[in-house]
């Protein structure tokens, strides 16, 4: 047993140990599937406490030679697997931390060989005949050690991207480490003594222009997380059971906390809900895992629509994104694209796949997005943001002339990028008009199923705002008048849906011309009926 190969499973145990603990080890059930196989490259990103070391210390516990595991896993759903016993503790298994390994090196020019150096001494002192003095790579040592007793290694790599993160702008190291992994992984070579790689990070491995520095590896990211979905992050099931122990809300926890949809699941961040269960206070808990400082410049980039978009999704609306473009690291942006698909994956936006869109997830993080703007006096929100209040304030005064003007001037000047052609549009301009209801309301739900139809907007309050605030129910017209918008509302029932969320609601109808080119508002307010 070492402390690189074939680790103890102490690491593992702490979470075990822990007061919450949410099996995750079905994801053994896919890698023992994997093993020796072509898919069994795999780099499995994810955003800064969603688990990632957790991940890495469980492969290392289970598959590890340096420990007697069975009790540790015999209860889990592992130990219900068919093959639960063929793989336990039977592989030599390499398991380094780089983020570790960058902190206890003199400079980051060195780490390569610092890893290179206690890595070889370990297993130097398991297999010292396959090992000669003149072995001075780890690839070499691995190759040689495989074709002298026929033993291939499973090699764990946790935060394999710090230094494509923290040194960014060290060309030099870059091209090491980069060069370092390709050796290890890359080539027929690796194939004879890989019997399972399994990266984590933030980031995606690393592309380059020619070619990808290791197009082997199955990548798994919160923009595509194929098998792996249901195991970054809690799943909306796993935190419904939690939330019957610790006995909260789940409507509330999902209001705050949902947003991340990764194939058929909808992702929570554990640490925000684990932080929440322990604790019971609805709040922003990321500002506690990470810094905002880091990603004000990158919203404050200057980019085509950057800005816009930015806004758009504060408001709660979604914006289309081209996620291919981005060469998974942060020295290679180079439009708004590679802007917001770097936020995507370090959980700032979510990212839907069939719209191929990203959107603010949830109350937690937009929070936090508004304080990074506020951070550096991000001038075209904070203007923005005193026009819509004056927009809401308007609407609560039930002033639809004031409502109406409201519109268009936050149309003339903040949406140059929508196209002002049918009802879609008027309906992005509205997302973004009231970006300051945010504060009040929860996001604004869109084409609300009611009682013979869909409300085009449904604002509703927040549990303590309720009394305050009333929900508002939004219908909207293109060249038709607001009148008819109005009467759509009462006809089709459409408050009937939000009864239980609020007392007070108005209903709000907005029409726009196409010829005048101006904005008309109706505003009344509902008056419930026993009837209904």
């Amino acid at each position: 047993m070492g402390r690189f190969v074939n680790p103890d499973n102490s690491a593992f145990q702490v979470a075990l140990n822990s007061r919450i603990y949410v099996d995750k080890t079905g994801l053994l059930e896919y890698t023992n599937e994997v093993l020796d196989t072509t898919d069994a490259y795999i780099c499995n990103s994810r955003p800064r406490r969603f688990g990632k070391s957790y991940t890495a210390n469980m492969l290392a516990a289970y598959y590890s030679k340096g420990c007697d595991s069975e009790n540790m896993f015999s209860g889990l759903q592992i130990g219900r697997s068919r093959d639960f016993k063929t793989h336990l503790n039977q592989y030599d298994v390499i398991h380094i931390d780089i983020q570790w390994f960058l902190t206890n090196c003199e400079a980051p020019e060195q780490m390569v060989a610092f890893i290179t150096r206690l890595v070889l001494d370990e297993l130097r002192e398991l297999y010292s005949d396959a090992l000669p003095p003149e072995v001075m790579t780890l690839p070499d040592g691995l190759s040689r050690i495989k074709n002298a007793t026929g033993q291939k290694f499973i090699i764990i790599v946790d935060e394999w991207d710090v230094l494509i993160r923290d040194a960014s702008a060290n060309k030099k190291v870059q091209e090491g480490y980069i060069n370092f992994l390709r050796g290890m992984f890359k080539g027929t070579e690796p194939t004879k003594y890989i019997q399972l790689a399994f990266l984590t990070g933030i980031l995606p491995v690393k592309k380059e222009i020619s070619q990808s520095a290791l197009n082997n590896f199955k990548l798994y990211s919160m923009v595509g997380a194929g098998p792996l979905a249901s195991y970054i992050g809690f799943t909306e099931e796993e935190v419904k059971r939690l939330c019957e122990q610790y006995h909260r809300d789940f409507e509330e926890v999902k209001r705050w906390y949902d947003g991340y949809q990764l194939g058929n699941y909808h992702v929570y961040n554990p640490n925000a809900v684990v932080s929440l269960m322990a604790d019971g206070e609805f709040q922003s808990y990321w500002s506690g895992t990470a810094s905002y400082d880091g990603i004000v410049p990158l919203i404050n980039m200057d980019f085509d629509g950057l800005k816009t978009a930015m806004i758009e999704m504060l408001s709660g609306a979604s914006v289309e994104v081209d996620v291919g473009s981005f060469q998974n690291d942060i020295v290679s942006i180079d439009n708004k694209d590679d802007v917001l698909t770097y936020l995507i994956h370090l959980g700032y936006l979510a990212y839907l796949n069939y719209s191929r869109s990203a959107f603010v997830p949830n109350e937690e993080i937009r929070q936090e997005l508004i304080r990074a703007t506020r951070r550096r006096k991000w001038n075209e929100l904070l203007a923005f943001q005193q026009e819509s209040e004056n927009l809401l304030d308007a609407t609560l005064d039930m002033d639809g002339d004031a409502v109406a003007e409201a519109i268009e001037k936050i149309y003339s000047e903040y949406t140059s990028t929508v196209q002002y052609n049918d009802e879609n549009s008027l309906s992005s301009v509205l997302a973004i008009a009231y970006l300051s209801s945010m504060q009040y309301y929860f996001k604004p739900v869109r084409e609300l199923p009611t009682g013979r139809g869909f409300a085009d907007f449904v604002f509703i309050p927040k549990p303590e705002y309720k009394n305050d605030y009333p929900a508002l129910i939004v219908e909207l017209k293109w060249n038709q008048n607001a009148t008819t918008a109005l009467q759509q509302i009462k006809t089709r029932k459409y408050p009937a849906s939000v009864f239980h969320y609020t007392g007070d609601i108005l209903l709000v109808g907005i029409n726009y011309d196409k010829k005048s080119k101006l904005h008309q508002c109706i505003i009344e307010r509902y008056e419930k009926r026993d009837d209904n």
